[in-house]
């Protein structure tokens, strides 16, 4: 049986998230110039997925990014922070979008407090919109990178444009979509205040265990902490 058409793209080399999003939006955009894209981390959880699917279609506007806020339950410093242009309490309706005031990465547990006290969202990078609302703060704050793409055209599947990608990536230097078009250019952004998710980023060993005890599964793994390197580390419960 012969296989269809690949829907993975492979980057060249990893120059960091920013290319990846550009480089996956023209993409995009050579199939479909009104298409509503969605970016997920791959090391997320959510443990109510009819609500996440519910959060997700009241995210797709065509006219603006929205990200998915998750209200904190405590000052976490490991997770990234949204400030929406205004508070959001426990009275603000489900699925309530504010725009975003500005982000906040991995703040002292000090100011995660203040942040979380002033009604501040976790960022759980998870993103709707269209592809023209993912390139509007590009061409504003990373224009010459977007230039570089665009000036390969499309497709991008044939011999010479593959060949002309690898030299792009080879020349540019690794740009963060967080920190080099989101904080640079938060007016273009809103929040949607999405509860009852059950989220939980699995980012650390530590996150994996506790969600699987949220969910009565049993392991032979226990967590311990390995301060000498500063790292987390997963051995099995009862070894030497």
């Amino acid at each position: 049986m012969e296989s269809g058409p690949s829907e993975i793209l492979a980057q060249p080399l990893n120059r960091g998230t920013a290319p990846a999003i550009i480089y996956s939006l023209l993409h995009l955009r050579e199939m479909d110039q009104e298409a509503i894209v969605a970016f997920f981390p791959s090391d997320h959880h959510f443990s109510d997925d009819e609500a996440f699917l519910g959060h997700m279609e009241a995210a797709s506007r065509p006219e603006q990014v929205i990200l998915l806020g998750i209200p904190p339950d405590s000052p976490e410093v490991e997770y990234g922070w949204i400030e929406p242009g205004a508070a959001v309490d426990d009275a603000a309706p489900v699925s309530s979008v504010f725009p975003v005031s500005r982000f906040w990465e991995k703040p002292p547990r000090k100011l995660a407090a203040e942040l979380m006290a002033r009604g501040c969202l976790w960022n759980s990078f998870i993103m709707v919109g269209s592809v023209n609302a993912f390139l509007n703060p590009v061409r504003h704050t990373l224009p010459g990178l977007l230039d570089a793409f665009e000036s390969i055209g499309t497709p991008f599947s044939t011999e010479s444009s593959e060949t002309e990608l690898r030299d792009l990536y080879s020349s540019i230097r690794p740009t963060s979509f967080s920190q080099d078009v989101m904080s640079a250019r938060p007016r273009d952004l809103a929040v949607l205040c999405a509860r009852g998710l059950g989220w939980s980023d699995l980012g650390e060993p530590g996150r994996v265990l506790s969600v699987l005890e949220r969910k009565g599964v049993e392991t032979e793994w226990g967590f311990k902490p390995c301060s000498r390197l500063g790292l987390n580390t997963v051995r099995r419960a009862g070894a030497g």
